[in-house]
């Protein structure tokens, strides 16, 4: 029998590989390594270094900015990932206004207060309401601060000038799958609707009681939908 695919999974903005943790304990079978976003501060060279580290063909999955890398990799080597899943991201340029509130988050986390951003103006907007918030919003602290404020100005940047992945999708002929939580207000809904539109054949998930961070927030129910993409992975590479 075949050995299943590679996985690699793509981390958040800020995020370290305990994002995935359910997911990679649940996925023991199969070899799963999750990329660490940093060393660079342009999107095309976070790529650049997935690539290098990843397999020759293998199964991409990348949540928010972990998902606009996965887009950046699929545009410079497509014929290596042989099966995408995107999940609480956005295919889109970054906006004027979003844009215009990097430069302040910058210049504060440059001034030592990286855990002052992440508490006040990202870590709100992460979760739905549920009964391991606490926890999973400590969790996002303890990455933050293990990753540090060079990676968070490097992120940013990278972040700031990324470039729309509209046309890139629309190429997309793997297995496909499209994953947000209901409640995500970061990457809402609409915008998933739009990526999985564009990607042909392509399977939308809406997980129910979930925001940004489902990987952690609904993992039974991600777990669920990433066997199944997998499985049909598999079964195309065969």
């Amino acid at each position: 029998m075949k050995a299943p695919l590679p996985l690699v999974l793509l981390p958040g903005m800020m995020c370290d590989a305990r994002l995935f943790a359910p997911q990679m304990a649940g996925l023991a079978r199969r070899s799963v390594t999750c990329a660490t976003l940093a060393g660079a501060a342009s999107v095309p060279e976070l790529a650049a270094r997935v690539l290098e580290a990843a397999p020759a063909r293998f199964a991409l999955a990348g949540l928010s900015m972990g998902g606009i890398v996965a887009m950046e990799v699929v545009a410079q080597a497509p014929g290596r990932v042989a099966g995408l899943c995107l999940m609480d991201t956005n295919p889109l340029a970054e906006t004027e206004a979003v844009a215009a509130r990097r430069g302040p988050q910058m210049e504060a986390v440059r001034a030592g207060r990286l855990r002052a951003v992440m508490r006040d103006e990202m870590k709100p907007n992460y979760l739905a309401d549920g009964p391991n918030r606490g926890a999973i919003l400590d969790l996002c602290m303890a990455m933050a601060e293990g990753l540090g404020p060079e990676v968070f100005v490097a992120q940013s940047e990278a972040l700031r000038g990324r470039a729309d992945r509209c046309e890139t999708l629309r190429g997309v002929t793997v297995p496909s799958l499209v994953l947000c939580g209901e409640a995500d207000a970061l990457c809402p809904l609409h915008r998933h609707t739009l990526m999985h539109e564009l990607i042909p054949g392509s399977r939308l998930v809406v997980v129910a009681g979930a925001g940004h961070l489902p990987t952690l927030e609904r993992p039974e129910a991600v777990n669920d939908a990433l066997a199944l993409w997998l499985a049909e992975v598999d079964g195309a590479a065969a």
